[in-house]
């Protein structure tokens, strides 16, 4: 084993966990590593493993975060020192766990990846000279449905070429607006803006001239009625939509992979930089509570101080003269 530990204790359990729960090799050896850790602190602080209480457990949880250590990382650690002083009390050798009801921090919630506004315009006014005329229409109304809606992939698919009794949602260009359903079965109505409406003018132009889709009415209508389709005249899948929308990514020069939730992400931050109305993207989003939205408040914050530190003349410090 790679590392050890002067701690007879420590070196029972290790034996504990190999011979008698049949660990592998690594976690063992991982285990080995945290323990030496916890055996270092104890001695530390002129204590024996068996000394330990939990004030002492959260203040060197609190040293692991502020060495850096992340949340997930403090969290395994944690485990295996909780394991650790189980196997003790079932030893009989010490009467409570220290570890019991310490938990890692929580993890910060990492902010949505978002398009700046200039890449999300490059993606959509890009004209892919190697595609078909076709799949150039469905691909571009697909962009602009996705950016300019801030629909979820899901709902995309979902749509359907009209409104009916089994449709899951519709575009009315009348109207200048798609229903969708969302998650939780909840319906909801958004704008659909003039360069999403023209995309899909574009494309429900030329639908109809897949070969495959009488075949695919007859086999199954109701996947053959829905707005984007593929080559089989069947209902477009999320999957096909991840893959064309990384590949037209890639096409328009951009050096971030894109995904469907990107340009919904992308949406909302910019609707939320124009307007700084963050109801409204709720709203338009679908969301159920608006804590979920407010994720972007950080995105536009993002947004202003990268602003800042570019224009304001108070932003930088001056360079030093000689």
């Amino acid at each position: 084993m790679a590392t050890s530990t002067e701690s007879p204790l420590v070196e029972k359990y290790l034996e504990y966990v190999r011979v008698e729960r049949r660990l592998a090799a690594r976690t063992v050896e991982l285990y080995a590593i945290h323990l030496q850790g916890l055996a270092e602190r104890a001695q530390a602080a002129g204590l024996a493993l068996t000394q330990v209480h939990t004030a002492h457990v959260r203040r060197w949880m609190a040293q692991l975060h502020s060495a850096g250590h992340e949340s997930r990382g403090i969290a395994l650690i944690l485990s295996c020192w909780r394991s650790f002083y189980r196997w003790l009390g079932h030893e009989g050798l010490i009467t409570s766990n220290p570890v019991q009801d310490v938990h890692a921090p929580k993890a910060g919630r990492p902010l949505p990846k978002a398009l700046a506004v200039d890449e999300a315009v490059q993606l959509a006014e890009l004209h892919d000279e190697d595609a078909d005329p076709w799949t150039e229409a469905r691909d571009r109304a697909i962009v602009e449905l996705l950016y300019g809606c801030g629909l979820r992939v899901g709902e995309l698919t979902g749509l359907d070429l009209r409104a009916s009794g089994t449709a899951l949602g519709w575009v009315d260009l009348d109207a200048r607006e798609a229903s969708v359903l969302g998650k939780g079965s909840k319906r909801r109505i958004v704008p659909v803006g003039a360069k999403a409406a023209e995309a899909l003018l574009a494309w429900i132009a030329v639908r109809d001239e897949c070969p495959a889709l009488p075949v695919a009415r007859l086999r199954d209508p109701a996947a053959a009625a829905a707005l984007f389709i593929g080559r089989t005249g069947m209902r477009l899948s999320s999957q096909a939509v991840w893959r064309q929308l990384r590949g037209r990514g890639l096409k328009a020069g951009l050096a971030t992979p894109v995904h469907p939730h990107m340009l919904r992400h992308s949406f909302a931050s910019h609707v939320l930089q124009s307007s700084s109305d963050l109801r409204a993207v709720q709203e338009l989003l679908g969301h159920a509570n608006i804590s979920t939205t407010q994720i972007y408040t950080r995105l536009d914050f993002q947004h202003l101080a990268k602003a800042y530190d570019a224009a304001h003349p108070r932003a930088k410090a001056k360079a030093k003269t000689k």
